[in-house]
C-alpha cells in the first residue's frame, strides 16, 4: 500500500484516539444536539448527496453490479429522510454512558459497582449501503465513541458527502475533530491496513459478505465483531396456517431481497408440501424469483432449477430462493444449524410444542415464530439504527444498538481502605 495512505490512516487513528477521550465525558445534551443538527444537515444537503449517489450508481452499472446490489446502493429523498429520522431517534434514546449496572457494599465497607463506558475508537468496514455511514456515526457518537468509516468503493462518492456533512456539523456543535472520519480511498489495501491498526482501534466491525469475512479472519489484529452475513431460512411446518405461511415467505424473500435478513432458503414439511408449494412458488415466480429446488420439490413443481449442494450455503442477496422438503421438525432444525449463518430463522406453525422446540434448538441471533425474518433490524427493534447484526455470541448478538457499543468498568468507593 502507498506509504502516504498509510500515514493518512495512522493520522486518522491518532485523531480518533484524541477525540475518543473527549467524547467519553461529553454531555448527553451536547451529543443529542449534534445528532439533531446532523439530521437536519442531511436533509438540507439532499441534492448534493443524491448527485454523488447518482455518480455511484452510474459507476456501479459500468462495474457490472447486480440489480440487487444497485438497489442497496441507491438513495432517494425518502431514504435520506429516513437516515435523518434515524439520527433523531438515536438522539431520543437514553444515553448508555454512565449507566450504573449494579452497586454492592462489601463486608469491609467498600462499595463495588459497574458502569457503562464507551469502547473508545470503533472501525467499521462496510459495503454498498451508504446509509450505514450516517447510522454508524450516529450510534458511535451517542455512545461516546469515535469512529473511522471505510465504505465500499462502489459507494465512495455518496459516503464522502454524507461523512463530510455530518462530521462538519458535529464539529460546529462543539464535538472534537476526529470524532467522525472516513477513509477516503478506493484502495482495498486501506481496509487491510485498518484491520491491523491495533494501536488506534479498540474494535473493528466488518459488515459484509464472505469475502470481507475471510479478509478479516486472515488479517485482523484488532478485536472484531462479525456482522452481516445472512443465510436465513423459513420453515413451514406441517401444522402451519398456509395463508400465513404464504404471506411470510413472500415477504421474507421478495420485499427487499438484497439485504441480510431476507430469506434465502425455504424448508417445507412433506405433509403439506403438495398443498403449499405450487401456489407459493407460482407467486414467487410471478414476482420474478428464481427457484432452485431439491429433487422432491422438482417432482411437485417441475419448471425450476435443481439446487446444487452449495445452494444451501448461499447468501444470494437477490431474487433467488432455494427450496427443500423435509420430513421432520428435527430435520429442519438440523439443516438450519448446519447451513445457517446464525442470523435470522423463522418457523410458521400453529403447534405450540413445535414452535417452542424450534425457538429453543435453532442457533441464531434472532428466531421467529409466525413472522418474517425481515424484522431483524435495529430500527424495527427500537434502537434507531444499528451498527450491524452480529452473528457472534460474545459481547453482542443480533442488531447492535447503543448498549453494544459500550463496555463496562468497575468503580470502587472506599474511605481509607487498605488491604
Amino acid at each position: 500500500m502507498d506509504i502516504k495512505l498509510q500515514e493518512v490512516l495512522i493520522e486518522q487513528g491518532q485523531r480518533a484516539r484524541q477525540a475518543a477521550r473527549i467524547l467519553a465525558t461529553t454531555s448527553t445534551a451536547l451529543k443529542d444536539k449534534a445528532l439533531m443538527d446532523m439530521a437536519d444537515a442531511l436533509v438540507e444537503n439532499s441534492a448534493e448527496i443524491l448527485a454523488a449517489n447518482d455518480l455511484d450508481l452510474k459507476n456501479g452499472e459500468a462495474m457490472g453490479l447486480t440489480a440487487a446490489l444497485l438497489e442497496r446502493l441507491m438513495l432517494n429523498e425518502q431514504r435520506i429522510k429516513d437516515m435523518a429520522q434515524g439520527l433523531r431517534e438515536i438522539a431520543a434514546l437514553p444515553d448508555p454512558v454512565g449507566e450504573v449496572l449494579g452497586m454492592t457494599r462489601r463486608p469491609n465497607g467498600l462499595e463495588v459497582g459497574r458502569i457503562r463506558t464507551p469502547i473508545g475508537v470503533v472501525g467499521i468496514i462496510y459495503e454498498s449501503r451508504p446509509n450505514v455511514t450516517a447510522d454508524a456515526a450516529a450510534l458511535c457518537l451517542k455512545s461516546g465513541n469515535a469512529i473511522i468509516l471505510r465504505g465500499g468503493e462502489e459507494a465512495l462518492n455518496s459516503n464522502r458527502v454524507i461523512a463530510r456533512v455530518i462530521a462538519t456539523t458535529a464539529e460546529k456543535c462543539g464535538l472534537p475533530a476526529g470524532a467522525i472520519q472516513l477513509v477516503d480511498s478506493e484502495d482495498k489495501e486501506a481496509a487491510i491496513f485498518l484491520m491491523k491498526m491495533s494501536d488506534y482501534l479498540d474494535v473493528l466491525i466488518p459488515r459484509g459478505g464472505k469475502g470481507l469475512k475471510s479478509a478479516v479472519v486472515e488479517n485482523a489484529r484488532v478485536p472484531y465483531i462479525m456482522t452481516g452475513m445472512g443465510n436465513c431460512h423459513v420453515y413451514v411446518d406441517q401444522f402451519a396456517d398456509l395463508q400465513k405461511a404464504q404471506q411470510i415467505v413472500f415477504n421474507a424473500k421478495v420485499q427487499r431481497p438484497s439485504v441480510c435478513n431476507a430469506a434465502e432458503t425455504l424448508l417445507v414439511h412433506s405433509e403439506i408440501a403438495l398443498d403449499f408449494l405450487p401456489l407459493m412458488l407460482e407467486e414467487l415466480h410471478e414476482a420474478g424469483a428464481e427457484i432452485r429446488g431439491c429433487p422432491r420439490t422438482m417432482k411437485i413443481v417441475g419448471d425450476i432449477k435443481e439446487a446444487a449442494e452449495e445452494d444451501w450455503d448461499e447468501e444470494y442477496l437477490d431474487l433467488i430462493l432455494a427450496v427443500k422438503i423435509v420430513d421432520e421438525l428435527e430435520e429442519a432444525i438440523d439443516h438450519i444449524n448446519l447451513h445457517g449463518t446464525g442470523h435470522s430463522e423463522a418457523i410458521v406453525s400453529e403447534s405450540y410444542s413445535n414452535v417452542r422446540r424450534f425457538m429453543a434448538a435453532v442457533d441464531a441471533a434472532a428466531v421467529y415464530a409466525n413472522a418474517s425474518t425481515r424484522f431483524t433490524d435495529g430500527n424495527v427493534f427500537g434502537f434507531g439504527a444499528e451498527m450491524g447484526i452480529s452473528t457472534q455470541k460474545l459481547h453482542a448478538r443480533g442488531p447492535m444498538g447503543l448498549p453494544e457499543l459500550t463496555t463496562t468498568k468497575f468503580i470502587i468507593y472506599g474511605d481509607g481502605h487498605i488491604r
